[in-house]
């Protein structure tokens, strides 16, 4: 993913995907202030979780907020007794708004979604 970023990949040929033309030569992605701000965000939960002891170090951000929030009966519980966890995802989610209140004019740009 890294190198896919940074506008770098290790496929010669391509293997006729029908999403991505890897002959072309790709340009490195270049992210807005607001996706900027969620990576950070996300960062510092990521950060968080790990400094407890026998954590997946693979997590994906749903095992981050189980381990946080448990669950009861198969549903995830909606809080968490952890404060400073709370106040990370807080801060994450009000990014992922400013984020997403962004790229809602592009959905209806590129036809994503029809008004």
């Amino acid at each position: 993913m890294i190198k896919f970023i940074k506008g770098k990949t290790n496929i010669k040929n391509g293997n006729g995907d029908l999403f991505f033309d890897y002959n072309k030569k790709i340009k490195p992605l270049k992210f807005s202030t607001e996706a900027k701000n969620v990576f950070n965000a996300g960062r510092e939960l990521w950060r968080y979780y790990h400094c407890f002891p026998r954590v997946n170090v693979n997590a994906s951000y749903y095992d981050i907020k189980i381990y946080f929030q448990g669950s009861k009966e198969g549903r995830m519980n909606s809080k968490s007794t952890d404060e400073e966890y709370n106040k990370l995802m807080g801060g994450l989610r009000e990014k992922m708004k400013i984020l997403a209140k962004a790229i809602e004019p592009k959905v209806y740009e590129y036809r994503f979604l029809l008004k």
